[in-house]
């Protein structure tokens, strides 16, 4: 076969793909696979954010521009209306101003509280596997069964602190009322520091031994080397129990849980200084039946979080101490 007839034939069959080409084939189909396969084992967690956070909360987005009740079909658009009158509502501002002084309290109470339990469990002492398992015994448990062991123990006719107080000739105190209930809620957030403390625990343990023992070596103290080596390492942690923190005090049902009626027509009976944002939330749903009025109340709290989890991150911009830089690109 002469070299005219080959070039025929190669122009009949087609050019023969280069080396490069035959190569990247196999490899776009492993990155279809891969990609395919991210997505199936992601698509849980995507549908059940879709439906279970993104469309209520459109829903929510949307009644808080009606006058929509819940139950009756007769219902009105109003704008921003729901929004305008919050604004104006003397106990809104009240319950948000109380809620704002319920997680600068707690807050840092419950950090110290689980740093605290975390550098003690941390130390080389026997048993310490024991006492961690105790110390964060209390976290598991739900925080509904949780808000009714309190309002047991609390209870002014038969809790077991007022039987206490009985026994040292104290008069039982109406714990679960003003001024008292204020503190029961306190203790409450405090009964869940295992949490905060395992995770300072394993920040602790991550940091390295070297920095301590050489400040041991340069004749520092233990108080020195703790608030000058410990606690700026351990600072990316407690940020993160700050953020957590203060999203989960803001969001607390637990006054609801210690209330004496826990229904929609007690709420209105909590003690005011338990009668947080939520509980102004709950209370225009239900007891109310407001539904497009307090759904104004959970976007406006929504927006509030964000504006104040940014606050944080701006303010700690200068004082947390990152391993890696966390703006580095990779």
């Amino acid at each position: 076969m002469t070299v005219d007839q080959i070039t025929t034939v190669a122009d009949r069959r087609g050019s023969v793909p280069a080396a490069g080409q035959a190569r990247g084939r196999p490899r776009t189909s492993i990155a279809v696979r891969r990609h395919r396969a991210f997505y199936m084992f992601a698509s849980p967690w995507i549908a059940g954010f879709v439906l279970l956070t993104i469309a209520p909360m459109a829903y929510a987005l949307w009644l808080s521009f009606t006058t929509f009740d819940g139950i009756s079909p007769r219902w009105h658009y109003v704008g921003f209306g729901n929004y305008r009158e919050l604004f104006t509502d003397s106990q809104t501002w009240k319950s948000l101003g109380r809620t704002g002084l319920f997680a600068i309290t707690s807050v840092p109470l419950s950090i110290v509280a689980g740093l605290g339990l975390a550098v003690l469990v941390n130390r080389p002492v026997k048993a310490r596997g024991l006492f961690r398992t105790l110390l964060y015994l209390p976290a598991v448990v739900p925080p509904v069964g949780a808000g009714i062991a309190f309002k047991q123990l609390f209870d002014q006719n038969s809790g077991a602190t007022n039987g206490v107080l009985n026994l040292f000739g104290i008069d039982a105190l109406g714990w679960l009322a003003d001024p008292y209930a204020r503190y029961v809620l306190i203790m409450t957030v405090l009964w869940t520091a295992g949490n905060i403390m395992i995770i300072s625990l394993a920040g602790l343990q991550d940091i390295p031994r070297e920095l301590l023992e050489a400040a041991r070596i340069d004749g520092a103290s233990a108080w020195r080397s703790f608030r000058s080596i410990t606690v700026p390492l351990l600072s990316p942690v407690l940020l993160f129990q700050t953020v957590t923190g203060v999203i989960a005090s803001v969001q607390t049902i637990m006054p609801l849980l210690l209330a004496p009626d826990p229904t929609p027509a007690g709420i209105t009976a909590l003690p005011q200084s338990n009668y947080l944002y939520m509980m102004h939330v709950f209370a225009e749903y239900f007891a109310f039946g407001r539904y497009g009025y307090a759904s104004a109340l959970l976007w406006v709290l929504f927006v509030l979080i964000l504006v104040v989890t940014g606050l944080i991150f701006r303010v700690t911009s200068g004082v947390v101490f990152y391993n890696v830089d966390p703006e580095a690109k990779k």
